[in-house]
């Protein structure tokens, strides 16, 4: 009986004294996700739209075909112009997002000017994608 008593109390005090494990880093997150997101947005910056498609999540893949997305980007990006400035507004971690399967998100925000429009919020929202890394699921421009 003692040493049973000695071992659930040895197991107690190890599971005091461990730091508490976090399924997800949520700083760590964010700072991977921008980056994955900085490095996406460079992509549409240079007008390699197929590109862009090709290294979104495959949630995006799915959602969007490459023709509508190359359509879709082109005419915004002509509209807007090229990008100006872009600077980091917010970068939040997310378990769920509107309709979309629940998982790990970080939706981000960029106050950015273009040529042809002076202010502008891009919304990039990267996600953990099934092969581990973080890869954009959503792109848009208010």
């Amino acid at each position: 009986m003692k040493g049973l008593l000695a071992a659930v109390l040895c197991i107690l005090a190890l599971a005091v004294s461990a730091p508490p494990v976090r399924a997800v880093d949520r700083a760590e997150a964010a700072k991977a996700a921008t980056q994955a997101a900085e490095e996406w947005l460079k992509l549409v910056d240079e007008g390699k739209f197929n590109s862009s498609w090709l290294e979104a999540s495959t949630y995006f893949r799915n959602d969007t075909t490459k023709a509508d997305w190359k359509r879709r980007v082109s005419v915004w990006r002509t509209a807007l112009g090229s990008v100006v400035s872009r600077k980091l507004r917010t970068a939040q971690f997310l378990t769920t997002m509107p309709g979309a399967p629940d998982g790990e998100y970080v939706m981000i925000q960029y106050d950015t000017t273009f040529t042809h429009k002076r202010s502008a919020v891009e919304i990039v929202v990267p996600m953990m994608d099934a092969d581990g890394k973080w890869r954009v699921s959503e792109y848009s421009i208010r």
